[in-house]
């Protein structure tokens, strides 16, 4: 179905709706080969709060917005390759009443929908899961083995969930560990660490993880530098980033 909607016109001209509703911000989605497989609202969990996104499924890629007039005007365009994509079914949220969850797990960055009801859920899920086994055969590639943390939303933590005493309050404000997800206090985030599949620079990080990554980073480095020695032998946030 989907090579043969691939050229067809009706494909060409949802495709053109898609791009009018973002605007002149977002970026052109129109590719030779890209089929529109499905849109819809999705309840997306932010760090502050829920909040309803409208997401677009095409065979290579998903793409959210923030909805401001539904079918009619989105922003803050994202466009996640679904290559990267891996999912799973996630819990319900007792705190906000939100069920039919899953994840949406990348390198760069991983979150939690929810769906209006479960059919839909399983539906989201399974042509998510068709279109990346899809890519992945046509490309030869293995699935992501890495991705991004969940971050914890905020409201799941009146303590830093490291240290376990600093109490958040609008003096004493939240962080998120780049690599863990966790809500820590600033005292627990001091250091920043590079996480290349997230950012070209060195972002947020919790005290444990700076210290497990700095010390995988020195098994590393050991082992780069024996093999070299053998070789030479043998041979003479920023932290203020949207959570959305």
């Amino acid at each position: 179905m989907v090579d043969r909607l691939a050229n067809s016109e009706a494909n060409s001209k949802r495709i053109a709706v898609v791009e009018s509703c973002f605007g002149a911000a977002g970026q052109p989605l129109a590719i030779p080969g890209r089929v529109l497989i499905g849109e819809g609202i999705l309840t997306k969990l932010c760090r502050k709060k829920p909040k309803l996104r409208q997401f677009f499924l095409f065979n290579d890629i998903l793409v959210y917005g923030n909805i401001v007039i539904q079918k009619k005007k989105y922003n803050k365009q994202h466009i996640i390759p679904l290559e990267s994509v891996t999912i799973d079914t996630a819990p319900d949220n007792a705190e906000y009443d939100l069920r039919n969850g899953w994840l949406i797990k990348t390198p760069t960055k991983s979150f939690t929908v929810f769906a209006a009801t479960a059919t839909e859920k399983s539906e989201w899920m399974n042509h998510i899961g068709k279109c990346v086994g899809d890519l992945l055969q046509k490309s030869g590639k293995a699935p992501t083995g890495e991705h991004a943390a969940v971050w914890v939303p905020d409201s799941e933590a009146s303590i830093c969930m490291r240290c376990q005493r600093a109490k958040f309050t609008a003096v004493n404000r939240r962080h998120h560990c780049r690599k863990c997800g966790f809500v820590v206090c600033g005292p627990c985030s001091e250091k920043r660490h590079l996480l290349p599949s997230q950012s070209s620079r060195p972002v947020r990080v919790c005290d444990f993880c700076y210290d497990m990554l700095t010390a995988a980073n020195g098994a590393r480095q050991i082992r780069q530098d024996t093999f070299s020695n053998n070789s030479a032998v043998s041979e003479e946030e920023d932290d203020e980033d949207s959570s959305d």
